[in-house]
Order: C-alpha cells, then structure tokens, then sequence
C-alpha cells in the first residue's frame, strides 16, 4: 500500500511555495512583479522589482536569474523569462528611463513611490525617508565609511549605507565606477549608460566616488582605515586563473579577464589570427564573443583596425550537457562563428622558433566527474587533438588581486590565502573591516552581490550605533474572490526575448543583443506565471469528501488517502490531535496535495459544492528596523 509523506503548511511552507522569490538571495517578489507586467501595471511592477534591489535595471540585463532555475513553470514546458520582464519595466521607469528624458533621477524615483504601493519596501521604505531627510541613523555628520571596489558588492553597499545616514566614498582602481560591471561584462550585454545611470543615482544620495586610484600603490590600506570609522572590501575577483602547462608564459597567452577590462576602456589588444578560448563557462563566452566582434572594432579609436583575427575556438573540458555556460550563450555564441570543441583538457601550448605561440595541445577528456558529482577529470593520454591558434586567451576561473593588504597587519588569511571573515557580520579580524561580494565566498552571481554588499551595509550600521538593524517579516493570506485566469495560460509556450541579427551584432560591441519585450509580448510572457503565491485552502469542516475536487483536477494534484497512509512526522500527529483517535485513522479520510503540479488554475474551488475550497494569496516581505541600542560597546559586536 502507497504511503504518503505529506507536510502540515507552516509560513515557512507558504514562503518556499513561491520558488522565484524564495531562491533570490535579496527575496525579489519575481511573482509580483510578473503578474502586475500580467494586468498591465507596469509602473508597480517596477516597484516591486526595485523595493530590495538597488541594480534592478542591471540585473533586468544581466542577473544569472536564479528565480528562472527555480521557476514552477519550468516543470512543466519552460520557466517564465523573469529577467527580461524585469528589464522591460525598468527601461520604462528605471534611471535609464530618466537619463534619456534627462529628467532628475532623484525626482523620478520619488513620483515613482509616491504615485504607488508595491509589496516590496524593504528598500524603497528607507529611501522615501532619506527623501524626507529622516533618515535611520538621523545625524548632521554620519559616520564615514569607506569602501574599496565598486562593482555590484561595493554599490550596494554604499546605496544602503547613504540610506541608514553613513557618508560612503567608493575608492576605484578603473577610471570610471562600477567594476566587474563595467570592465568584465561586455557592452553588448549591458550598455555603459545604464551603468552610468544607476551610478549616478547612487552618487546623487550622498556617495563619493574617488576613481583611477589603486589602494596599495595610490593610498594605503592603513590610511584609508585611519579616516574612516569602517572600511569595505569588495575588490572582487580582477585576474584570471591559469593553468602551468609547458608554454603558459609564451608571447600570445592572456588573462581573459584581463581582456575583457582592456576592450572595454578601450586599451589596445594583442589579438590576431586564430585564437583558442580555454574554458566552459558564461565568462568563456563573454571573451570568445567579445574576439569575434574585435575583428570590426577600432580598438585603438583610431584609424587603425585589429588585423587578421581568424577562427575562434572555445575549448572546455566538459561535453555540451554538462558544459557550464548558460544555454542563450551557447545558442548565440554558435550563431556568432564560435567554434566549439567539447571534452578536450590542454596539456601543452605550442611555439614557433620566435617563441610565439602556434597552437594548443589537447587531450581527450573521458570523464569531467566522478559517480558522486565531485569535479575529477580523467584523460586519454594517447588521444591528443592540436588546434592552430596564435592568442591563447585563459577563462577557466577568477581570482582574487590582494595586494592592498600588504603591510597590513590585523587582517587574518586562511590557509588558501583568503581573507578570514564572520559569515554572520562579514567582519575580518580587524575590529573595523569587513568583507563583501566574491573576495569573500568566490565567484557568484551579481544578485548574490548585492545581496552581500547589502549584509554588510547592515553589520557595518549595527558596528558604528551599536543598534542591529531587525528584520521586521510579514507574511499574509488574502482572500481572492472571484478568482479567474486568463484563456489558456497553462498552453501559452515561453515568449522567446527578441534579439538582433548576427551579422549585425558582430560589428560592434555596442550592438545590444537583446532587444528586449514591447508590451504586448511582455504582457503575455507575464500572464504564463502560475502565480505561485495562490494557494489553494481547504476548510475541513465543510468539506464532504465527495472527491468532485480531484476528479475536475486537469493535472490530477488531488487525491483522497485514508489517514492511515499518511507519514507526516511530529507535525502531522499535532494537527490531528484532538480530532481524530489512532485507532480510528484507517476509517478517515484526507485531501491530499501535490504543490508540484498544482497550476493554480481554481478548478477545484468551482468545483467544491459547499465551498470548502478558497483561493488565497500569500505574500510576504521583509523590512529592516532599527533595534534597541546594544547592551555591548559601540564596536557593536555581533
């Protein structure tokens, strides 16, 4: 006999229902946003985007989108295309929209929350405070912070930090802010303007920007420290991993990384005949697509143009099922003219007699991974493939520079020669630096940056007032009546986002790939969500067990067991306390429900003869308040 291991709804259940915002690491309301794009309310699905997220236009281009991996659509044909709906309402509302109507940026936001209500004001809540000059932390002169590196890490940081009344400076190696985003993803996927534009509303808080300055060589880490209450280090992951093969120091060998950077500030590049990008990953095809396009580029803005670029070969050790790099960049990639060449690992990068390099050795790979997952390539050493290339370009991981903390002495290294943090406070051992982004847990995605970047914004607040900042969460039930969804939503295929030609976009790095939803498609796309905060609630005293729900049921999620089949643990022997005796559990009867395929249409409520089936929405939200002053020193402790 089948036995069913069900779970008793806790609001910990109600909140892993909605797998999109459960997976963002800042809780981004994906649902909400996606059906108010549904119901044509553009302007609050904007808010909703924007309520935890600082860079939600930059992650509307370029976020890994966890909440897409996560998706319940996705079980069932494909994930709803999340990202691209978020960039769709922040083009339209977002500080790009205000650059480009050169209207305040400032102003914009503010019409923005004062005009609406979204459910996610965790962010949005403290901004309309800074706006009306209370701020959290409500000082003439707010502690000064400072933070080294301004990628994704270092901008929210200091985006929240201005909020709770601290006075950040963001000290940049590059001449412009931004980091990793500015440098390391190509201008065809996240245009410089954008960048700027959320820049600039960053700056318009209060945020000091101090460019072309590299801590360690510039100004010293130490002195950074003595003028500030705190300092931030969110420096990132700027230098590419290599391997030592036989060659790896010959003429023609570079840093992918490192290449990105220099094309996008425009340095000239060594590129020329075929080239062989070593690696699988996303930031493999960012440098292979960035070569294919340098064969039309004035990379010098000049006259001049980068000469002979041939063939470029991708090479990785995994075979394309198991190769890293998301699906769109393969697809788009191989559109482009990257030549991809699967399960083959290098062994040796070959010269001419002027020591340049001539081409790359490989070895079949057999496996990249043991039976239990864990990364273990093996090779056939008798099968050895040579590809001609004259620039080998290394994108097989990130590293981290640290130069900065030379002479510093109270910063503590594990034995792999990272930084030494509290995962809870982020702070180092040093009583006044913490750490943010991927110098502290190695390379992730940009939402898991912002999320760090904003944790220690938080820890940095509880450190310098001795007050934590409370997460004040709320999760409610509201009834729907009248519950309905649109025609055939459970058939409408994924709204694929518009791209523009291949022949065209590899002219230039500025071509922008995708061209993003008009507003028909994005209503459409939105209105596929099953919207998974609807749940489905079952009052058991009024129901009669007569099964109409489960026999109308299309993905057949419902089904009548008695309780004797039921495995539930501690928390089902609760529930059924006081209603029914154990001897009696075989003679009883329960609705039982699979949330896996439950496409919450409302069927079963239409269904119910006695209405004991409602339709309610579940949404919940997090806002962060200040707590009682420490009883510890001002350090803030903890």
């Amino acid at each position: 006999m089948r036995r069913y291991q069900v779970e008793i709804p806790t609001d910990e259940y109600w909140r892993r229902q909605i797998k999109c915002q459960d997976a963002c690491p800042v809780n981004t309301d994906a649902r909400g946003y996606v059906r108010a794009i549904a119901e044509g309310r553009f302007e609050d699905a904007y808010l909703i985007a924007r309520g935890p997220n600082p860079l939600a236009s930059i992650c509307g281009r370029v976020c890994g989108a966890p909440c897409e991996a996560a998706c319940r659509r996705g079980d069932v044909d494909q994930a709803i295309s999340i990202r691209a709906l978020k960039r769709f309402v922040a083009d339209r509302f977002g500080p790009y929209a205000a650059q480009r109507a050169a209207t305040s940026l400032i102003r914009c936001l503010t019409e923005h929350i004062s005009r609406r209500e979204c459910g996610a004001k965790e962010e949005l809540s403290s901004l309309q405070q800074f706006l009306s000059g209370t701020k959290l932390n409500d000082t003439p002169d707010g502690p000064k912070v400072a933070i080294i590196g301004s990628g994704p890490a270092g901008l929210a940081a200091a985006h929240d930090l201005a909020l709770l009344g601290m006075r950040p400076t963001v000290y940049e190696m590059e001449q412009i802010p931004a980091g990793m985003l500015a440098v390391g993803i190509p201008e065809y996927r996240l245009p410089r303007d954008l960048i700027a534009a959320e820049v600039e509303l960053i700056r318009s808080l209060g945020v000091e920007f101090i460019c072309n300055t590299t801590v360690g060589r510039d100004i010293s880490l130490d002195e950074i420290r003595s003028n500030h209450q705190a300092t931030i280090l969110a420096v990132g992951l700027k230098q590419s991993a290599r391997l030592k093969l036989p060659g790896s120091e010959l003429k023609g060998v570079v840093g992918g990384v490192e290449l990105l950077r220099d094309v996008s500030v425009g340095e000239p590049t060594e590129l020329k005949g075929d080239v062989v990008v070593i690696g699988g990953g996303n930031v493999a095809y960012d440098v292979a697509r960035t070569v294919v396009r340098q064969t039309g580029v004035d990379v010098s803005r000049t006259a001049l143009r980068q000469a002979g670029v041939g063939h470029v070969h991708l090479c990785c050790l995994e075979s394309l099922e198991e190769m890293p790099a998301d699906d769109i960049e393969i697809i788009e990639g191989d559109e482009e003219g990257v030549l991809r060449h699967h399960s083959v690992g290098p062994t040796e990068i070959l010269s001419d007699e002027q020591g340049h390099v001539r081409g790359v050795a490989f070895q079949k790979v057999l496996r990249v991974f043991d039976a239990q997952g864990r990364f273990s390539p093996e090779f056939d050493a008798n099968d050895v493939t040579e590809i001609a290339a004259d620039t080998v370009i290394w994108a097989i991981g990130q590293r981290a520079e640290l130069s900065l903390l030379e002479g510093t002495s109270d910063i503590e290294m594990t034995e792999r020669g990272n930084i030494q943090y509290d995962e809870q406070t982020q702070k180092t051992s040093a009583e006044d630096v913490f750490v943010a982004g991927d110098i502290s847990y190695g390379p992730k995605l940009l939402i898991d940056a912002v999320a760090s970047g904003k944790q220690a914004a938080r820890a940095i607040y509880k450190h310098l007032t001795g007050k934590p900042l409370e997460a004040d969460s709320t999760l409610v039930h509201l009834d729907i009546p009248d519950y309905v969804r649109e025609a055939d939503y459970e058939k409408i295929p994924r709204t694929h986002v518009p791209t523009a030609d291949p022949q065209s976009r590899r002219k230039d790095q500025q071509v922008t790939v995708e061209l993003g939803f008009g507003e028909a498609a994005a209503e459409r796309e939105g209105s596929r969500c099953f919207d998974c905060g609807v749940n489905t609630i079952f009052d058991s005293d009024k129901c009669i067990l007569c099964g109409g729900c489960a026999d109308v049921c299309p993905e057949l999620c419902l089904e009548l067991v008695s309780l004797d089949r039921l495995e539930g643990g501690a928390s089902l022997a609760t529930a059924l306390s006081g209603r029914v005796d154990a001897s009696e559990q075989g003679e009883c009867s329960a609705i039982v429900k699979d949330e896996a395929r439950c496409i919450r249409c409302g069927s079963c409520a239409e269904r119910c003869p006695v209405g004991a089936i409602t339709m309610e929405r579940v949404n919940f939200s997090t806002c962060w308040t200040p707590g009682a002053t420490s009883a510890q020193n001002s350090s803030g402790e903890g």
